[in-house]
């Protein structure tokens, strides 16, 4: 019998501390994800007024997030994030994911924020893997190259949308043309998405032109 309650203890004993222990952890984890998920939510939010600043916008940028698919700018099928900086009524801009898949050591992560007239508004890199010293100064605490873009478009001269040892208007980095090529490339693609796609990202309404008899169609 006091072998019996002996172990029916140790078995309480360890029930309960399993308990215990799973209850910790767990509250650790939310504690944890929520930190994350805030630090990640300040951090996105930094990027976005980097490109379009707060004085330039009536809405919160972070809270103005829309979703569209496009394989050729993020190499995925499934629903990206896209954001639309407001003045009153109007969509001044959107800022759009991009993927580089050809850099130097695999895939950039980018934002491009567009204008509604065309113009590039900013750029900033999200995330790399680039050769520190050499492909990582395409991040703006490394080097003031992803400023060159601000205010540029490429519709208003396609083939100088290149780095200049390819013929274009870039700088390409000493040691490192890879890596700015494949920014160039990548920025010009969202672009070309934006003006092929720009009254449903600027929330345009439809023309309307007059048919035959007088009436308006769409």
């Amino acid at each position: 019998m006091q072998l019996l309650t002996s172990l029916s203890r140790s078995s309480f004993a360890l029930t309960l501390f399993a308990i215990v222990t799973a209850a910790v952890i767990a509250v650790t984890q939310v504690g944890t994800a929520e930190r994350i998920d805030k630090n990640e939510r300040e951090q996105q939010a930094r990027a976005l007024y980097e490109i379009i600043p707060k004085d330039q916008v009536s809405n919160d940028l972070l809270e103005s997030g829309f979703e569209f698919v496009s394989y050729e700018l993020t190499g995925s099928a499934l629903p990206a994030t896209g954001y639309r900086a407001m003045q009153g009524d109007q969509v001044t801009a959107v800022i759009l994911p991009v993927v580089a898949p050809d850099g130097y050591n695999g895939r950039i992560n980018l934002i491009v924020g567009i204008y509604a007239d065309g113009r590039v508004a900013g750029v900033r890199v999200l995330g790399h893997q680039e050769t520190p010293g050499l492909g990582d100064k395409i991040e703006l605490k490394k080097s003031n190259w992803i400023l060159s873009f601000d205010g540029t478009s490429k519709a208003e001269n396609p083939n100088s949308w290149a780095v200049k040892k390819d013929g274009g208007r870039f700088d390409q980095f000493t040691g490192a043309t890879i890596t700015p090529r494949a920014v160039v490339k990548a920025v010009g693609l969202v672009q070309d998405y934006f003006a092929f796609n720009r009254a449903k990202l600027l929330q345009l309404a439809e023309t309307k032109t007059p048919n035959n008899d007088g009436q308006e169609s769409h």
